[in-house]
């Protein structure tokens, strides 16, 4: 089931687009199209990348880039809608694993996920979910990331009967916490640094321990 957040993210980015593919053939273009632009942000970071580094990794005509995004912020927002996503997908899926009986072991599953995805998944770690085109979403947004704590506290709500209405507010704090501290650990090492990554872990935990006692 999609969630509403999403729903809303997707419908934004949709809307930024030129052209909506509806056949096969644009829809394949457009998945060219942004695999090009992760790659390259893989390399250089999302700051440097221009449409024309897009069109030519993809090695289409620049035409064809505008055809469906009208600027180089249209292509970032789109790319990160796609992680925002397939990262929502792989951690509901992972939080339906048998195993985690526990938040702590659930919270480590998310981390785990996200960890993976900064050492493997082309441009994410730079681009993220895409919050840091823009840390100052327009009034009644939420960003990206609180879209995906609000689907982790919910898949921890209905798991383990929690009954806190501040629980999407406290997971994204985690998350925004977890971030940070990520970006830090793999800034240097494509492999990530195990002490800062632990050091996450820690501090996600101890956060979440003190919230749920008080």
């Amino acid at each position: 089931m999609q969630h509403p957040d999403l729903d809303a993210a997707l419908q934004a980015t949709t809307a930024s687009l030129r052209n909506e593919p509806v056949q096969a053939r644009s829809a394949a273009r457009l998945t060219r199209l942004l695999d090009s632009a992760a790659e390259v942000i893989d390399e250089i970071g999302y700051e440097r990348l221009t449409t024309a580094m897009v069109a030519e990794r993809a090695g289409a005509s620049i035409g064809t880039v505008y055809r469906y995004f009208p600027d180089r912020i249209a292509v970032l927002q789109s790319l990160s809608i796609r992680f925002l996503g397939e990262f929502i997908d792989e951690v509901r899926a992972e939080l339906q694993t048998d195993g985690i009986d526990t938040w702590e072991s659930a919270i480590d599953h998310v981390i785990d996920t996200a960890v993976s995805w900064f050492s493997t998944k082309p441009g994410f770690r730079s681009l993220r979910f895409g919050d840091v085109i823009d840390v100052r979403p327009r009034e009644g947004e939420r960003t990206n990331i609180a879209v995906v704590a609000a689907v982790v506290a919910e898949a921890l709500s209905d798991r383990f009967d929690l009954a806190d209405e501040e629980l999407p507010l406290r997971i994204e704090v985690v998350l925004q916490v977890v971030d940070s501290l990520l970006a830090r650990a793999f800034a240097f090492d494509a492999s990530g640094d195990e002490r800062v990554i632990t050091e996450a872990r820690a501090a996600a935990h101890a956060y979440l321990s003190s919230a749920t006692a008080a």
